[in-house]
């Protein structure tokens, strides 16, 4: 990775936003931007435009279901920053914040499924 590549890299995950979006699908895998609005407790335009800017850095994907927009961890992800998302992940289990948004999700999910079931 050259040297403007690997500053344009840490310039997407310098915003604390950002790196708990990043904690969120390291963690979980896929998830709607509905889920991320709801875990980390911002509004939608402001988690989108977070998206957005790690997206245009080849961060993350995205894909269109319908009116919603799901979002990953990018599997086009040079295999070099494999070792950067373990540390992100790890670091991530320590952070109180990070950890509160992860018990947000996993509760905002379990509500969600128990009133998708109970039709």
């Amino acid at each position: 990775m050259d040297t403007i590549s690997l500053a344009n890299l840490f310039k997407s995950l310098s915003e604390p936003v950002r790196l708990r979006i990043m904690s969120l699908l390291l963690e979980q895998g896929e998830l709607c931007v509905c889920e991320l609005v709801d875990s980390l407790e911002l509004s939608q335009s402001v988690v989108s435009r977070h998206l957005a800017y790690l997206r245009n850095n080849q961060l993350v994907s995205a894909k269109r279901e319908g009116a919603w927009m799901y979002y990953k961890i990018n599997p086009q992800t040079p295999i070099d920053m494999t070792a950067l998302f373990r540390f992100l992940h790890l670091c991530s289990v320590e952070n109180k914040e990070m950890q509160t948004d992860q018990k947000r999700l996993k509760q905002n999910k379990k509500v969600q499924y128990q009133c998708n079931n109970s039709v």
